[in-house]
């Protein structure tokens, strides 16, 4: 009794470090930070240590789809080096106008599926639109939310991200969805304005760095396969779905 005793005081008295030696259970910090003081094109959210950016409206389809796009970024040699195979189900996340969509719908074929995921309705019936203009049977539209992108789980091969993540309200969240929905070697691309460098013409929110990338994927069941560095602007940074 007289040992209980002396426990039950030390437990009313002690600092948090002896509660945890007790094992009592402390609160975790919260995953996102919020700060009044923040770059005017992002969000005032930041999450481990960056700053989320604006997400682009649907008024912005018109630069998705300007002419010069492929002279500035090369975005005929984004795809072939990831070596998508016909019949593959894969998704163009945060799809826009479909710039890639299309591209990714020619490339799976007839037996394939390319699932469009946006959460604007206005992008998606853009896609819609030029679908039904071209008769393409092989393209889902998908509206995801801010935490969920809506897809189905272990069905997808490829998930392709080109300038979107970096958007991403609830990174962490929809992280942890993309990869539920990928099949085990499922990959995860990334394509990201390179941060590391200066001569790259674009906001700085709307870059990311590839230290930043691999820190926020390292919570997850991914594997970094490579990063591919063959275009003038952006990275491409690969992941692939690993035994949790």
């Amino acid at each position: 009794m007289r040992l209980r005793h002396v426990l039950v005081c030390v437990g009313a008295l002690a600092p948090a470090s002896v509660g945890v030696a007790l094992g009592q259970a402390q609160p975790k910090p919260p995953r996102y930070e919020f700060r009044k003081d923040h770059d005017p094109d992002g969000i005032g959210k930041f999450y481990l240590g960056r700053e989320i950016a604006q997400v682009m409206s649907h008024f912005g389809a018109g630069w998705l789809e300007r002419p010069e796009r492929e002279k500035e970024e090369h975005t005929s040699k984004l795809l072939p080096p990831l070596k998508i195979k016909p019949g593959a189900h894969v998704v163009d996340m945060g799809a826009g106008s479909g710039y890639y969509t299309f591209r990714l719908a020619g490339i799976v074929g007839k037996t394939g599926k390319v699932y469009a995921v946006d959460i604007q309705p206005e992008m998606l019936a853009i896609i819609g639109k030029r679908m039904k203009d071209k008769e393409l049977k092989n393209i889902e539209l998908v509206r995801g939310t801010e935490t969920d992108p809506k897809l189905p789980a272990g069905k997808i091969d490829l998930i392709l991200m080109v300038d979107v993540y970096h958007e991403f309200s609830h990174p962490y969240e929809m992280t942890e969805a993309m990869v539920k929905s990928l099949k085990l070697g499922g990959r995860l691309v990334f394509v990201e304005f390179r941060l590391e460098d200066d001569n790259v013409p674009i906001k700085l929110v709307h870059k990311m760095s590839e230290k930043q990338v691999l820190k926020e994927m390292k919570p997850h069941a991914l594997r970094h396969v490579e990063t591919q560095r063959h275009l003038p602007w952006q990275h491409v940074i690969i992941f692939e779905k690993k035994k949790e």
